[in-house]
């Protein structure tokens, strides 16, 4: 894998749009001005300043022609083209936009395509599809705006002049990472994010691990970074998951264990508390984590110990021990799965009591024995799948939680698992492959700055 540095391009307008508290229709004006809003043929509106000249950007990427994926790791940064919108020949491109790509969050998924763990058949089966061999990579975002098709603001900018963040040029947005078609059964009736023909950026579509995207318009979130910091804004997407999953039941008053605490581990510690759980205990092997898990105000910490096993599957007899002894004997009301292998999944099973709830997010490749079934039906467990985000349900809550200054969660996050910005936001024409696994090894999150 090679590492490479180009100059730094940019699109060339003030980012006005930022800290508009007291906006007006003179700032409106100023705004349109200094940025320099023009439209051209075919109705696209673009800002000046804009590089029409360059048509290559930096991404990072996996290349099958050259990494088969069985014998390679990592990701390469490579130059590659550069995005565009053409509605003349593709009418999609009207209700789409170019962001310029400002921050992107590094996800577990990320971590399980890096290693070549998880996503193989979607990822492998989705170039097939679009007969290529190389794939962008990241899901997690938050950019500009800086060209957008003509029907964008009159589908997706909000009329309402209370609210400042708006789907329009100059504006900053982050976005969901699960592109749906609004066409089918589920997306018709509310469940979009189970959508019968969705796409995911960085897996089965190009992603956001380069310097400008091309995205639909339906699939963006206005920031208000006079609330939310960018950087923070940039892992909306996963802290959305742990809102996911602690939305689905009801964890007011209850006992919660969770099962991994890596980055969405650690979000959904932080939000049960905030959500009434009376107690939350986290699960780990990693004593790293488990102490950000503390940090995050977990009221017990269990680390897994290794142990001899005949099968991968096994859970852990001592960590149920450990459970049973905190919660009297009765084991917790809700466990959240958010590791995904097999011992995990069964350690979530066997800690919860008769009558509870177990959520299940991880994800790992390959099948999951769950040894002696019928002890799930018969102590009366339910099992919930959780994938995505309900959109745009979710994100509503994720702004509220990160918004609200008073509860905490922005600085925790910030503070914690991105230990302020120190060594976790990383400059990508930086990246090189055996420093950025190392970091990973580290930090359960990195941020990418795709500006720098």
């Amino acid at each position: 894998m090679a590492s490479f540095s180009t100059s730094r391009r940019t699109a060339g307008c003030l980012n006005y749009a930022a800290n508009r508290r007291g906006h007006d229709t003179q700032h409106c004006l100023l705004s349109q001005f200094l940025c320099g809003f023009n439209y051209l043929s075919p109705g696209i509106l673009v800002m000046e300043g804009l590089s029409k000249d360059t048509n290559t950007m930096q991404g990072l990427i996996i290349d099958t022609s050259t990494e088969p994926w069985e014998q390679s790791r990592g990701f390469t940064l490579a130059e590659i083209e550069r995005p565009t919108l053409d509605e003349a020949a593709n009418p999609n491109d009207a209700s789409s936009v170019i962001v310029k790509v400002k921050y992107a969050g590094v996800c577990g998924s990320d971590r399980g395509l890096w290693h070549r763990a998880a996503f193989k058949d979607q990822f492998l089966s989705a170039l097939e599809r679009d007969g290529k061999q190389r794939r962008i990579v990241g899901h997690e975002f938050v950019g500009e705006i800086v060209e957008a098709g003509s029907k964008v603001e009159s589908l997706y900018a909000d009329p309402d002049p209370q609210n400042y963040a708006k789907i329009q040029v100059g504006s900053l947005v982050s976005g969901d990472s699960h592109v749906t078609c609004g066409k089918c059964y589920q997306c018709r009736i509310g469940e979009a994010n189970v959508c019968m023909n969705e796409s995911i950026l960085g897996i089965t579509i190009d992603g956001v691990f380069a310097e400008y995207v091309k995205l639909p318009a339906k699939n963006l979130w206005a920031i208000d970074e006079s609330r939310i910091r960018p950087e923070i804004a940039s892992i909306m997407d996963p802290f959305g998951n742990a809102v996911h999953a602690l939305t689905k039941v009801d964890v007011r008053g209850q006992r919660v264990a969770v099962f991994g605490a890596g980055p969405i581990g650690l979000f959904s510690i932080l939000i049960a508390q905030k959500f009434g759980a009376a107690k939350v205990i986290a699960v780990d092997i990693s004593a790293a984590n488990l102490e950000l898990a503390k940090q995050l105000g977990a009221d017990e910490v269990i680390q897994i110990q290794p142990s001899q096993k005949t099968n991968q599957w096994e859970g852990d007899p001592a960590v149920i021990e450990k459970i049973m002894d905190i919660t009297y004997g009765k084991g917790v009301d809700v466990s959240l799965e958010m590791a995904g292998p097999a011992s995990s999944i069964n350690n979530a099973i066997d800690a919860t009591r008769r009558g509870g709830h177990v959520v299940l997010f991880g994800v790992k490749d390959g099948d999951v024995t769950i040894p002696h079934f019928p002890r799930v039906i018969v102590r009366g467990l339910t099992l919930h799948a959780i994938i995505g985000r309900q959109i745009f349900e979710t994100w509503q809550i994720s702004q509220r939680l990160l918004s609200q200054k008073s509860n905490g969660i922005q600085d925790k996050v910030w503070d914690v698992i991105l230990n302020g910005g120190q060594d976790t936001v990383l400059p990508l024409s930086e990246f090189d492959p055996a420093a950025f696994e190392q970091k990973m090894n580290v930090h359960p999150k990195l941020v990418f700055n795709m500006q720098a």
